[in-house]
């Protein structure tokens, strides 16, 4: 396994560019299950990722051609009877649950796995079934696979609202096996992310019928089938959002590229309650941090709330601010993973219930710290950035599953973090005898 070794206290500047968004993209993907046979998908601007690979095989396992030139996949259904989605390829990654929808939408069957993915806290995938179940697929759980079956599925209303808010995933879920189904499919209080947004306008480029797209009520007029089409993937919020904190913690002075500043209202303005200045063009946002962060108080919400993979950056910026700081988790309250790494590195902070109480510190320090998941990996890097000495970042597979080469873009920006191949322990040898 891989790790970062980070030397901290230098100021990024410059500019730095915005891949494609992870989690639009990949709804996007097993969107392609929808087709008839030798019809093309075809997505620009999709993040080399490891998630994206994981998707790209598990949809090859489902019978879809996939075809990788640089930033352009090309999506084609070769082979329309495979059903199962494996526990070998879907516990690695939460989206596998997507090819659920469009699966028995599609084929009038799936055997889907229980979802993996990072360890944030529970995650359940019952609002997903009671969605396709709505639409009168007959569901069950056998030996840890979601097994869905319906000749052709029929338009109902659907609500999921649930403990936490709506589910993107149970929305595109939803969404996807709604557009076959016969008669019209209501959905209340649908997710209103830019990617559920997103991938609902696809689905109409490949003639879908889907009104309120944005709101939480969506309306799904079936159709007999879909077509092939062409489309670019927005950017990644998300990424956006963790190097604009690299900058407001290093007191930088960077150029953050292809951005849609509507997508991110809340972390903008949560960058200028800590200080920062910003200059928001058409597709940037310039963001210079200050000598001292202010504290902020954070909740986590869903659209166009601040968004939950990004608290754990943010966190890494309230460590360091004049005051104290609350960040309240909303929408995944066991997702503290990465605080005792950040107190290991001399910050202040506690957890109580669904908060986390952050008195803000003069500086960090450099130390050996283990990323438990892709977000909190995020920002131990943020905290690395800003620590002095040198931070040691382990388990960064969590990162590459959602960053694209993150260490070599920030140190063009004057970042030093170096990539280093992490030894294998030597078994230890055991004596043996005769007596």
């Amino acid at each position: 396994m891989d790790k970062f070794i980070i030397h901290g206290g230098h100021r990024l500047r410059g500019s730095i560019r915005v891949n494609g968004s992870k989690n639009a993209a990949l709804p996007m993907m097993a969107a392609a299950l929808l087709l008839e046979r030798d019809e093309v998908l075809v997505l620009r601007n999709v993040p080399d990722l490891g998630d994206v690979r994981t998707m790209g095989t598990l949809l090859e396992r489902l019978g879809v051609r996939v075809e990788r030139e640089r930033a352009t996949l090309k999506l084609a259904v070769a082979d329309d009877t495979p059903v199962q989605a494996p526990y070998e390829i879907v516990k690695t990654m939460r989206a596998g649950i997507c090819t659920l929808g469009p699966l028995v939408g599609r084929r009038g069957e799936a055997h889907v796995s229980h979802p993996g993915g990072c360890a944030i806290g529970v995650r359940p995938v019952d609002l997903h079934v009671r969605g396709i179940a709505m639409l009168g697929a007959r569901v069950k759980t056998d030996h840890g696979y979601i097994v869905a079956t319906a000749k052709r599925l029929r338009g109902g209303t659907v609500y999921l609202g649930g403990a936490f808010g709506s589910t993107v995933t149970g929305t595109a879920n939803v969404l996807m096996a709604a557009v076959l189904a016969r008669g019209t499919t209501v959905i209340e209080y649908a997710a209103q992310e830019p990617e559920v947004q997103e991938l609902a306008n696809l689905l109409n480029a490949m003639g879908a019928r889907i009104e309120g797209i944005g709101s939480y009520r969506l309306v799904v007029h079936g159709v007999e089938r879909l077509r092939g089409t062409r489309w670019t993937v927005i950017p990644d919020r998300i990424e956006a959002g963790t190097f604009m904190a690299c900058a407001a913690v290093t007191a930088g002075d960077l150029l953050v590229e292809n951005v849609r500043a509507e997508h991110m209202t809340a972390v903008l303005e949560t960058l200028r309650e800590m200080g920062c200045g910003l200059e928001v063009g058409s597709f940037s946002v310039r963001v210079r941090g200050p000598r001292r962060l202010r504290p902020v108080d954070l909740n986590t919400l869903p659209f166009p709330g601040f968004p939950t993979d990004l608290q754990s950056q943010f966190m890494a910026c309230c460590c360091l601010a004049d005051g104290i700081s609350v960040v309240t988790e909303k929408i995944y309250p066991e997702r503290f993973s990465h605080l005792p790494e950040f107190c290991r590195m001399g910050a202040r902070g506690r957890k109580y219930e669904s908060a986390a109480i952050i008195s803000g510190v003069r500086e960090l320090h450099g130390a050996p710290v283990m990323a438990s998941d892709l977000r909190a990996g995020a920002g131990l890097v943020v905290a690395g950035l800003a620590a002095r000495g040198y931070t040691e970042v382990q388990r960064i597979y969590h990162l590459d599953r959602g960053y694209d080469h993150v260490e070599r873009r920030l140190n063009a920006v004057g970042a030093k973090i170096r990539r280093v191949a992490e030894k294998a322990k030597e078994a230890p040898v055991r004596e043996t005898g005769t007596g």
